[in-house]
């Protein structure tokens, strides 16, 4: 179910043909492949439900696969589901190729798509040192306009915020987002502050009130997971403070791998203490991870 698209595709394409390009490619895959886990019958049906009226029992559906399901409505909704986009400096590394936000905003457009085939509600919001942008989850079509249109704004801008503090911003939306939902965060999980443990209680946060939690962990794996770098002088640049500082990456790397480790190791304790789905998620990775995370937690929930 692998989605290959290319980065010249990826530019030229506008975002919602793409993401449409995306979704249908992946249930596709789903028809083709012995992965049965999921019915793409979702996207207008749900199944009987014994006692229930007979009213809407799709009978032609039934003759196809021997089971009972009830045709869905337009106002019919099964999920509410929160996409949260951290939109701070760190973000848009690499300069070179697909970045971390572009490859966020590729994959929360292919959500959205999914969950409005499926008929359930999606919000978006923005964050960096603020709640930049916030609408809840909604149904109508003007409403996946408007939140395509805020995704096509953020591949377009050029501008970048000179400071973040995501961890403020997710203790906001904690507090905006009421009623029982499904948030899916995609971040990088960098921060201006050195305080993890801050980072971590935001996301505990986000649990306070029994919403279901998708933390996809975005990163650079050639540099960032891997720190592969030619055997040169660098100057590296903290894209969240701007400092700056020159030296060779074989003096560091070993120690900024133990370090990394020791961080991927405790964001993993902590999630699973939270009950929060971890995903790592290159950026050279292919969309259907993500569907697929979501799909999966989607069928734990319903």
């Amino acid at each position: 179910m692998a989605i290959q698209i290319t980065e010249e595709t990826l530019l030229q394409t506008p975002l919602e043909l793409l993401a449409t390009q995306v979704v249908e490619g992946f249930i596709t895959g789903m028809h083709k492949s012995p992965f049965h886990g999921f019915s793409v019958e979702f996207a207008e049906h749900r199944l009987y439900n014994s006692g229930e009226s007979t009213r809407h029992i799709d009978w032609k559906l039934f003759g196809r696969t021997e089971k009972l399901f009830v045709k869905r409505y337009e106002e019919e909704t099964n999920l509410r589901c929160q996409i949260i986009i951290d939109g701070s400096a760190s973000m848009y590394y690499p300069e070179q190729g697909l970045n971390k936000l572009r490859f966020s905003v590729y994959a929360a457009a292919s959500l959205m798509h999914l969950l409005k085939k499926q008929r359930d509600a999606s919000g978006l919001s923005i964050i960096h040192h603020e709640v930049e942008f916030h609408v809840s989850p909604k149904l109508q079509h003007a409403h996946h306009k408007l939140m395509m249109m805020k995704l096509e704004q953020m591949l377009q801008s050029k501008a970048r915020p000179q400071k973040s503090n995501i961890v403020d911003a997710i203790h906001k939306l904690a507090e905006r987002i009421h009623r029982r939902s499904l948030v899916i965060l995609f971040t990088d999980m960098f921060e201006s502050t050195a305080d993890t443990n801050a980072l971590f209680e935001a996301l505990q946060h986000l649990k306070f009130n029994k919403h279901e939690v998708i933390l996809f962990h975005i990163i650079d794996k050639e540099t960032e997971l891997e720190f592969n770098f030619q055997n040169r002088p660098y100057q590296f640049i903290d894209s969240e403070t701007q400092e700056k500082i020159k030296l060779y990456p074989s003096q560091i790397k070993e120690q900024y791998l133990m370090e990394l480790h020791a961080f991927q190791q405790q964001l993993k304790v902590k999630c699973a203490q939270y009950k929060i789905d971890l995903n790592v998620t290159p950026v050279t990775s292919d969309f259907s991870q993500v569907l697929t995370a979501f799909l999966v937690k989607r069928s734990k929930m319903y």
